[in-house]
């Protein structure tokens, strides 16, 4: 009996050293199990970063080599045109068709395209500058006139010529090329206008529509059209002071029409008379004239 609870007394301490080293040793093991999965884990997104990066390399790699052939197109473009145009040039002096000076003279109007398009541009702010003055023009008329219909009167500008269209309805009684008392007070308001810009020269226009026309003196619409368009004339010139050396006076029958002719109210809108603020084509052409340096 003794016998066997020494042996148990000594056996205890072996068996407890065992349990514990077992239980350390699945710790030890599970904590490196989950470092290695870390670890793959982590390689495994460097393995992926570096495909993208090698992707991005290629794309890159790929677009310097495009561009660099783009470059050297764009450098054979320019030394294709330059021995073109060296060519062409020898060609002309050889052919005895432009002399060397003229030649030389294109050469260096060549050299200045740069200097040409700051004159174009230049020339586009000046013409902007005239549009902005036609719009002014514009605005100035519509409130001079103030408080009549769109249907009466309309004012517009197009390709930079100011346009005042005045129907016959206000104008003028049926068939007759007599300026109504009503339509006066319009003429004098737009003169006002007119005459505070002395530079401005303007045309009247006379329009019908096609029904055909004859009475007393007047043979057909070309007559009533023009007698029209002078009646306004001298209505400006001799109430209202307008210089006769600033207008003129047309007639354009029933030839160019607003809109076709088929209906009552169709044939009332080609009825008008169009008062044509002209451009000053003599400013117009110093515009084109050379900058002095």
């Amino acid at each position: 009996m003794k016998v066997k609870s020494m042996l148990l007394a000594m056996a205890l301490p072996v068996i407890l050293l065992s349990c514990v080293s077992s239980k350390k040793y699945k710790a030890l093991q599970a904590d490196s199990d989950n470092r290695i999965r870390a670890l793959e884990s982590t390689l495994s997104a460097c393995n992926t970063d570096k495909t993208n990066l090698t992707a991005q390399n290629a794309s890159l790699v790929k677009d310097n080599g495009e561009m660099n052939r783009q470059i050297d197109d764009l450098r054979n473009q320019v030394a294709f045109l330059k021995e073109n145009n060296t060519q062409a040039l020898a060609q002309l002096e050889n052919m005895a068709v432009i002399s060397k000076q003229q030649a030389e003279s294109i050469r260096k109007s060549m050299e200045n395209i740069g200097s040409k398009d700051a004159y174009i541009q230049t020339l586009q702010q000046q013409m902007a500058h005239k549009d902005s003055l036609n719009m002014a023009l514009v605005l100035n008329l519509k409130g001079a006139i103030g408080n009549l219909d769109d249907e009466d009167i309309n004012i517009k500008v197009d390709k930079g010529v100011v346009y005042i269209d005045i129907s016959d309805k206000l104008l003028f009684k049926s068939g007759s090329y007599v300026v109504t008392e009503k339509a006066k007070i319009v003429l004098g308001k737009v003169a006002t206008v007119l005459k505070n810009q002395p530079d401005i020269e303007f045309m009247v226009e006379g329009h019908t529509d096609n029904v055909p026309y004859r009475r007393d003196v007047l043979l057909d619409n070309w007559d009533l059209s023009v007698k029209r368009a002078t009646s306004v004339i001298r209505i400006l010139q001799d109430e209202y002071g307008m210089s006769p050396q600033k207008m003129a006076a047309a007639g354009r029958s029933e030839y160019n029409p607003l809109v076709d002719n088929e209906t009552k109210e169709n044939r009332a809108l080609n009825r008008r008379t169009r008062i044509i603020i002209l451009p000053q084509l003599d400013q117009f052409f110093k515009l084109l004239e050379p900058v002095n340096k």
